[in-house]
């Protein structure tokens, strides 16, 4: 080991040392330094060019310029993060063929941060035809929703844009759009996709069902939706059933906790009135049953301990409750779901509730 290191220490004539860095290759490091692989493996006998190491000690040729000498007609580049060969094709208005040609041996599916190739010169971008518009691609995008968002289908933009690969778009990657001067129609509202939003939920949200939603958004995959995407929401809400109870749409700033102190219910009133929406992520706008309190009695879940209300826990100001979650160091919503039966008034002198331990 000591003769390798002291060997590229000690670099022949018309070569220099050079430390690898991440990410090094020897072909980034002939295409930098304008030597061939074959050249740097003459004189680092035993090197695996496989199986660099950070901080390996190799020697390189020197070579005349730091860049590959391109082609007439070719500019050198430098591959940066997120480059494909495509989108550089797309960028300067050439082909991936066009750039292979002048690069031989470049390995497409395995483009080197650093790395400089040759691209064939035509700098300006695709021109599109008549009708249409270009779009450059960015993260999230789908070719639905990029249909939704411009009043066009995916079949019109796959046309104007032969060979793309829906399945595939990169970000960067230059296509066409055909212009629409009207947006989609819909008999409704549009909601923007969020992360968390499933069709179910939207429902949920909008006071409709899965069916409508999917019958207004023809083609949508309930199974892929794109955060970005744009999705009609169709007009004529069904009513919440809620017999016995009313309705509450739920406002900006409410969470579980004001909603079961503002109508002195429990968290199994509240499942009992709206058994398919998750009681944790109630969001705004959503509409709630709100049934009457009933008492239902249960032991303490696991977890928590019993505690009986004593009349120091009654403050004169505020909910005891309230007091509990600052007494015993917690949150007033852990409380209340630790006692599912009870709603906030239940919390009385005397009473034995269930205490979250910390």
């Amino acid at each position: 080991m000591k003769d390798y290191y002291e060997m590229n220490y000690n670099c022949p004539s018309d070569s220099f040392p050079y430390i690898i860095k991440s990410g090094d290759t020897l072909y980034n490091l002939a295409k930098r330094y304008n030597t061939t692989v074959e050249a740097i493996m003459a004189i680092n006998p035993g090197v695996n060019p496989n199986n660099l190491q950070v901080g390996q000690k190799i020697c390189i040729p020197k070579g005349g310029t730091p860049e590959p000498r391109c082609p007439v007609g070719t500019f050198p580049y430098t591959i940066k993060q997120g480059d494909t060969l495509y989108n550089l094709a797309r960028r300067y208005n050439t082909t991936v063929e066009a750039i292979m040609a002048v690069n031989p041996g470049i390995d497409p599916n395995n483009l080197q941060i650093g790395q400089i190739i040759c691209i064939p010169k035509g700098s300006t971008p695709p021109g599109c035809p008549p009708g249409t518009f270009s779009y450059t691609i960015k993260q999230g995008d789908t070719l639905y929703n990029l249909a939704r968002r411009y009043n066009t289908t995916v079949e019109a933009i796959m046309a104007v844009n032969p060979g793309i690969d829906p399945n595939n778009l990169q970000i960067g990657q230059i296509i066409c759009i055909p212009k629409s001067s009207t947006p989609p129609g819909c008999d409704g509202l549009y909601h923007v996709v969020r992360p968390g939003d499933t069709l179910y939920n939207l429902a949920m949200k909008y006071n409709t069902t899965v069916e409508a939603i999917m019958a207004a958004n023809p083609g949508i995959d309930p199974n892929n939706l794109q955060v970005g995407q744009l999705i009609c929401i169709p007009k004529g809400h069904m009513p919440i059933p809620c017999p016995g109870g009313v309705i509450y749409e739920v406002k900006a700033n409410d969470s579980l906790t004001s909603i079961l102190l503002r109508f002195n219910i429990s968290v199994m009133d509240l499942m009992e009135g709206n058994p398919n929406i998750d009681i944790k992520n109630i969001r705004p706008g959503q509409k709630l049953c709100i049934l009457p309190h009933k008492d239902r009695g249960c032991p303490c879940p696991k977890g928590t301990k019993p505690y009986t209300i004593m009349s120091t826990d009654v403050p004169p100001n505020e909910p005891v409750v309230v007091f509990l979650a600052r007494k015993f160091n917690t949150t007033v919503e852990a409380i209340m779901i630790a006692n599912e039966n009870l709603s906030p008034g239940h919390f009385e002198v005397g009473k034995s509730v269930c205490i979250p331990k910390m």
